[in-house]
């Protein structure tokens, strides 16, 4: 037992300190193979707290090792149901199963797969976390004796050392990925640095982009509940989406508001940016018509919006009382960009920016002319977007 006990001591010290999943699982690995553990194909499996992804976790083969992420929607498919993922978390036990003479009409589908690649053998077992959770983990030999009972135990023995290592690992991740899905990409990385405290905040120039849903009230007061969840939903992936394929920052919804920035971390910078929040409204409204083409063979109402773009000083930060904060962006920029956006309805263009957004792209935008502004004193001038998006505006 002498190289399970130096895989105990790594974990427990270096692993755990390492913070790099896939290093931890494949000194893991490689050290169970030096103390005689036939292992051809390990997956190392994580529960995810977060409303987007449900796990997460590492594939270690002797030719390369890689994390991966599984999504909510996965679980309701073949490759969770049934698996021995699903077996040892329902029944809170490992599984022991051999890979010869499988029936293809009965086995799942990963065990006929190992068994047509040279696998022998099958162990699922669990790992135990300190907050309670359990998660899973996988080993699949190639060995012609498959595994031995021996085996198993040095298998079993290294596993609480390697929950060691990647519980933090896990926590953390889980946490980031929690303030990003919340936060968006550039806020969540201020608060996990350390911008916490009520009133800290940080000034930059950005591009403000925010996006209103039309007729939201009337349907909200029509449709039933799942058609309008159903509503919101399509139009915030068509957003968000087009938002952070253009490298934006999705910073908040309002409602049917999303408010969304493009930061400007240099004078050089500017123009590109402009032209990436274009970008990204160009894309919104593509996506919008294939998914109003969507809706109407389903005999679901047509989704409109309205977009305002401009660039401006912003503050970003935290605000709220001492035992509840939000963070957000604040400034005049945001207030403009609000408030062209609701122009668009009596201006009657989709989208509408001021001067600076449409000097970056000239060819995608026409005057129209100077409009009122609430809470300014005088006109301001504003362009709509003429210019459809290109499939070639979206290659980088």
């Amino acid at each position: 037992m002498d190289h399970i006990a130096k895989l105990v001591d790594w974990m427990n010290t270096e692993g755990r300190r390492s913070g790099d999943p896939v290093k931890v699982v494949s000194h893991f690995c490689i050290a169970l193979i030096d103390a005689g553990v036939p292992l051809w194909r390990v997956n190392i499996g994580q529960r995810f707290a977060n409303p987007l992804l449900i796990a997460w976790g590492v594939i270690w083969t002797p030719e390369k090792a890689e994390s991966y992420d599984v999504t909510h929607e996965r679980l309701l498919t073949d490759d969770y149901v049934g698996s021995s993922f699903e077996y040892i978390l329902k029944n809170r036990r490992p599984l022991h199963k051999s890979l010869r003479q499988l029936d293809p009409e009965t086995e799942h589908g990963s065990y006929i797969e190992y068994a047509k690649l040279g696998g022998t053998d099958y162990y699922a077992t669990l790992l135990h976390y300190g907050d309670g959770s359990v998660h899973g983990c996988t080993f699949v030999t190639q060995a012609e004796s498959g595994f031995s009972s021996e085996h198993l135990s040095m298998i079993e023995a290294a596993l609480p050392s390697l929950s060691s290592a990647m519980e933090p690992i896990t926590m953390r991740k889980s946490s980031r990925s929690l303030l990003r899905t919340y936060l968006g990409d550039g806020p969540s990385k201020a608060v996990w640095d350390g911008t916490i405290r009520r009133g800290e905040r940080t000034t930059l120039e950005a591009v403000v982009m925010f996006c209103d849903l039309r007729g939201f009230t009337e349907l909200s007061d029509t449709a039933d509940e799942e058609d309008l969840f159903d509503a919101l939903n399509g139009y915030f992936d068509v957003v968000v989406q087009a938002v952070e394929e253009m490298n934006g920052d999705v910073l908040k919804f309002m409602g049917d508001g999303i408010l969304s920035i493009f930061a400007i971390p240099t004078p050089d910078a500017r123009a590109d940016q402009c032209r990436q929040a274009v970008r990204a409204a160009q894309k919104a409204l593509s996506d919008l018509a294939a998914l109003n083409m969507e809706r109407a063979q389903a005999n679901k109402a047509k989704l409109e919006i309205g977009i305002g773009l401009n660039s401006g000083q912003v503050s970003y930060g935290n605000i709220g009382s001492p035992g509840r904060l939000d963070f957000t962006v604040l400034g005049g920029a945001v207030n403009l960009a609000s408030r062209i956006e609701g122009l668009t309805k009596s201006v009657g263009h989709r989208v509408l920016a001021t001067r600076a957004i449409a000097e970056a792209s000239p060819e995608s935008f026409v005057a129209c002319g100077e409009h009122e502004v609430r809470g300014l004193a005088s006109q301001i001038e504003l362009f709509y977007l003429s210019e459809p998006l290109r499939q070639q505006d979206t290659m980088f």
